[in-house]
């Protein structure tokens, strides 16, 4: 796994621009996902790792381990209309966060497929939570 870059805002904000000029980036399971702030009610857009299990497209409010979940999880818990940015297609979603029985099989395939995202759970301390994002 790749290490942090030591300012994520300024790199984040290099991806999305690069991003929306020259395309996603080719071999790398990432997208732009734009939640609505809870607090601001501004449109915040956060490029991510995604996971997919069968069918389902998922996100991991995995934090890199953090002891909290991300802002963007805050503000799709708040607000679950998002807009999903993946390849070349751009839509409309509903973000879904399953639980109990529903999550449990999603989290097996998540950690089976990227085994660190079990690590980060162990260093957060927390259960993290699966994000499913369905398209309006």
């Amino acid at each position: 796994m790749s290490q942090m870059p030591s300012d994520v805002a300024a790199h984040n904000r290099a991806l999305i621009e690069d991003w929306r000029t020259n395309g996603a980036p080719p071999g790398r399971a990432l997208l732009l996902l734009t939640t609505t702030g809870r607090r601001s009610g501004e449109r915040r857009t956060t490029p991510m790792m995604y996971v997919r299990s069968g069918d389902k497209l998922l996100v991991i409010a995995s934090n890199a381990g953090a002891t909290k979940a991300p802002d963007w999880f805050h503000n799709l818990a708040a607000d679950p209309r998002v807009h999903v940015e993946i390849g070349d297609e751009s839509y409309d979603a509903t973000a879904i966060v399953p639980t109990g029985d529903e999550r449990a099989p999603l989290w097996e395939d998540v950690t089976t497929q990227f085994p660190f995202f079990a690590e980060h759970a162990t260093r957060a301390g927390r259960e993290i939570p699966v994000v499913e994002l369905v398209r309006s």
